[in-house]
């Protein structure tokens, strides 16, 4: 059975203590967080923006509060920023106008966004709103909000046009021939990423015009649907429809209108849902990401409503996928599928395993079951996720990301083009990187979970107590705490995490004699002086992770890092362009060892680069983070097999 560290499925270790168009500024120069009309928990008037009936025992703080300093992230993130600098807003309203009527002479996208496309829009008046408005709570800023406030205005125009609600880049005919079960590409699915686009920018920057903007979709939405019958809604859930269902229930909860509830209720796919709140496996032959958005719905019904069945579906499918249908990485699919009986994972490596979609969703709902449940167990997962699936697929020089990671010898990394890619992942990607600072910090009444060991700044004004976070982290194999005002009681969780070696913990520079145990968190609680400073340790060291149905099939990791053995280089031709690498790939040896352990095959090379080494093999093969392979072919699962004694009769 696969785990991730010392925990299977429906395992749980038990906590300890407690539960560039433009000039753009640096975050770590923005000295104090910015003061937007709307945090993540009100709307432009002060009010919640949410009616849950079921409370998180844990929150996040919201992103404006949260600044992240220099470091892996912040690195990533401001490569997304300029990216997202780049793209005219002529040209992402193009094929909204063309549609509309509206004359344009702007040069059209290729790829997803192409004029041909019938998933065209998905990015442009949806994943990049969503982006700019995750970036501006992020980041403070105002030259991207203006960009975000244009796109709205225009794509409001072309509503405007519609006359009935109505907002797409492809014609209101694409839904005849979905009510007629025939063929077209996933209609539903680009009207989802257009609503949460627009509710993002509202609930993110206080655009009204937005929310008038969403309500009118969600009403053309609900006017479709309604008078449809439970049979043939069910029959047209099978074509894939994004996040619709958690769209509805989100603008639901900022506006408390019950009818967006009820549209809602009309995207929960009950094929899919059924065997779930069953604890039934019955996703072989699935497309990945076309599901998990109908698991982070159910999780989000049963926050608004309190249906017990809800949260039995959304629990049992993140303890079944990230057990059994998970890579070491984390992510999950292979080809977009999961096409295998649980668990049956070694058969599944190729140039396709996994989508980058699935991780982001992944991640999504992993912060929802942690919410509940505020358990390492779940941020282990996150971590793992985030810094091997995530980090290093973003471009350092275009900013654009990757369809796949590719987990099967020899492939190499591929990346987006600019312009003319637009794919389902680079719609995620621009999301995933405008908002890393969104889960290193989580709170209950009267403390601090500190998640991940990102270096970062926490303002939590409401309690008057500031934190920084300064680390190096992975390279630096521990992270120090710094309260920067005096605080007498605010208790900090630190996530001990499921893969360090020991460890300990300094405050003031005096030891403390007691820990936790791995996977779970230490909890301090002193009357905090501004300038305390809090310092742990977490020694890393080499570890595996094996297939779970085949034992011999390993990947190497050091701490949370996968390791990946680095092959040939590849040319920038091969790394932009396609949604993944194809062509011949380069065979790797069988290791060889006598006892099986990573020890045996794996030696440091030099520790503080993070450069490791196959040592007693035919062939020596470097070994360094996955996330830090970009221009190469690389191995990270390997064959490893174990010498067998010859048997001696007693």
């Amino acid at each position: 059975m696969a785990s991730f560290g010392k925990f299977t499925r429906r395992q749980f270790v038990a906590g300890v203590g407690a539960t560039a168009a433009a000039t753009l500024t640096p975050l770590h120069l923005i000295a104090k967080p910015f003061q937007d009309p709307v945090v993540d928990t009100t709307d432009v008037n002060g009010k919640p923006v949410t009616r849950d009936q079921v409370q998180w025992r844990a929150l996040p703080f919201p992103m404006k509060n949260v600044c992240l300093l220099p470091g892996p992230c912040m690195t990533a993130m401001e490569e997304n920023r300029k990216y997202l600098h780049t793209l005219p807003t002529d040209r992402l309203a193009h094929m909204f106008r063309v549609t509309a009527g509206i004359p344009s002479t702007a040069q059209p996208f290729g790829g997803w966004e192409a004029p041909d496309c019938e998933l065209r829009g998905h990015f442009a008046g949806g994943h990049y709103l969503s982006a700019v408005a995750l970036m501006y709570a992020s980041t403070g800023d105002e030259e991207l909000r203006k960009k975000g406030d244009a796109l709205v205005a225009a794509l409001a125009e072309c509503q405007k046009k519609h006359a009935d609600g109505y907002l797409s880049a492809f014609p209101a005919e694409f839904f005849d021939r979905l009510s007629n079960r025939e063929k077209v590409w996933a209609p539903f699915y680009t009207i989802h990423k257009i609503m949460a686009g627009h509710l993002d920018m509202y609930v993110h920057t206080g655009n009204t015009q937005a929310l008038d903007t969403v309500e009118k979709m969600a009403d053309w939405v609900g006017g479709w649907t309604g008078p449809m019958s439970y049979d043939h809604m069910q029959r047209i859930l099978q074509t894939e429809f994004g996040g619709m269902g958690e769209v509805l229930r989100n603008l639901y909860a900022v506006t408390g209108k019950w009818q967006y509830l009820g549209t809602a209720r009309h995207f929960d796919h009950q094929f899919v849902l059924d065997p779930l709140a069953e604890h039934r496996d019955e996703l072989k032959g699935l497309h990945a990401n076309t599901n998990i958005p109908k698991i982070i719905a159910a999780a989000r019904g049963y926050e608004l409503v309190d249906d017990q069945r809800e949260h039995d579906i959304a629990q049992y499918f993140w303890d079944e996928v990230t057990s059994e249908r998970c890579y070491c990485t984390g992510g999950t699919s292979n080809g977009e599928f999961w096409r295998t009986d649980p668990g049956k994972l070694a058969k599944e490596l190729g140039p396709t395993t996994t989508e980058d979609c699935c991780a982001y969703n992944l991640m999504k709902l992993t912060r929802h079951v942690f919410g509940w449940h505020p358990s390492a167990h779940y941020m282990d997962y996150y971590e793992r996720t985030l810094f091997n699936h995530r980090l290093g697929t973003i471009d350092p020089e275009t900013g654009t990301t990757m369809y796949y990671l590719p987990l099967g010898t020899g492939y190499w990394k591929v990346f987006a083009t600019k312009f003319d890619s637009f794919w389902c992942c680079s719609g995620t990607g621009v999301e995933e990187y405008s908002k890393l600072n969104d889960t290193i910090y989580f709170h209950d009444d009267n403390s601090v979970y500190v998640n991940l060991y990102v270096a970062s700044e926490l303002n939590w004004p409401e309690k008057k107590f500031r934190l920084r976070q300064d680390t190096q982290f992975p390279q630096e194999q521990g992270t120090k705490l710094t309260v920067l005002t005096d605080s007498p009681d605010i208790g900090l969780n630190v996530r001990i995490p499921y893969w360090t070696q020991g460890g300990s913990v300094k405050v003031n520079g005096r030891t403390l004699p007691v820990f936790a145990n791995p996977s779970s968190y230490l909890t301090l609680r002193e009357p905090w002086k501004a300038g305390d400073t809090i310092e742990f340790s977490f020694p890393m060291g080499l570890h595996v992770h094996p297939m779970p149905d085949d034992h011999t099939i390993q990947a190497a990791m050091y701490g949370p890092l996968v390791l990946a053995g680095k092959l040939d280089e590849v040319t920038p031709k091969m790394m932009f362009g396609d949604y993944g690498p194809k062509g011949s790939t380069p065979t790797v040896p069988d290791i060889q060892t006598k006892k099986g352990k990573v020890e045996e095959w794996v030696a440091t090379k030099d520790e503080k680069a993070m450069k490791f080494k196959t040592t007693a093999q035919t062939k020596e093969i470097e070994l360094v983070p996955l996330n830090q392979v970009l221009q190469n072919k690389y191995v990270v699962y390997w064959k490893v097999n174990e010498e067998k004694k010859p048997f001696r009769p007693a």
